[in-house]
């Protein structure tokens, strides 16, 4: 393995996969929960793990793929919990691996749905046949119908610019001093971060209702 590498060895592992859905916390199964937490969470864990006695060796850098989302949920709240799980990973590994000279870098990109393809348009008629009894009884089919205009409304307002995403993890790989958080984002999901972090939550939940009453 190792007469593959160059003088450099192995030098970057950028943590990069993963899958989004749309759906209140009662519409998914708990097969879909495990799915995202295997996918998303776990197997960045993995390769990460794979990979560390050559990182250590060589002192690369490893840069992991979470979001904006990791701060607040809006109607993703499966994958916004993957998000927040895969920061705190990487804040551990983050100082373990000073020591050592390995660097840990997170990538937070706000809404780059047309860039990625990550997240599909739902129709409300595909949630709706995949809600069990139970939820149907408690849900319509028309506050599923605005839950899905919203959802698909955000992805529509995506930038397309995915370089700007991609620029951010080069720079993790290649600067002499990279940053530990690079947020690549618009000004607006900048200031829900903002408002996220310095206000008390009960703030953060009035703004994020108002939106999904919208």
């Amino acid at each position: 393995l190792l007469s593959h590498f160059s003088s450099t060895g192995f030098w970057g592992l950028v943590n990069n996969a993963g899958i989004s859905t749309f759906g209140e916390t009662g519409w998914l199964p708990m097969e879909t929960y495990e799915k995202f937490a295997d996918v998303n969470l776990l197997g960045s864990i993995r390769t990460t793990l794979a990979f560390l006695p050559l990182l250590r060796k060589y002192k690369g850098r490893i840069v992991f793929m979470s979001s904006i989302i990791a701060y607040f949920a809006l109607g993703n709240g499966i994958y916004s919990m993957t998000k927040a799980a895969i920061e705190k990973f990487c804040d551990a590994l983050r100082l373990e691996m000073k020591k050592f000279g390995v660097q840990v870098c997170i990538i937070q990109p706000g809404n780059y749905a047309r860039s990625t393809k990550i997240q599909p348009p739902l129709s409300a008629e595909e949630i709706w046949s995949e809600l069990s009894e139970e939820e149907k009884a408690v849900y319509n089919k028309e506050y599923v119908q605005e839950r899905a205009d919203f959802f698909n409304s955000i992805l529509s307002e995506g930038s397309t610019n995915g370089s700007e995403v991609v620029d951010a993890m080069v720079d993790a790989l290649t600067s002499p001093a990279p940053k530990a958080r690079y947020m690549v984002a618009k000004l607006k999901e900048k200031v829900l971060v903002l408002v996220c972090a310095l206000f008390p939550t009960v703030v953060m939940d009035s703004v994020l209702s108002y939106a999904l009453s919208k």
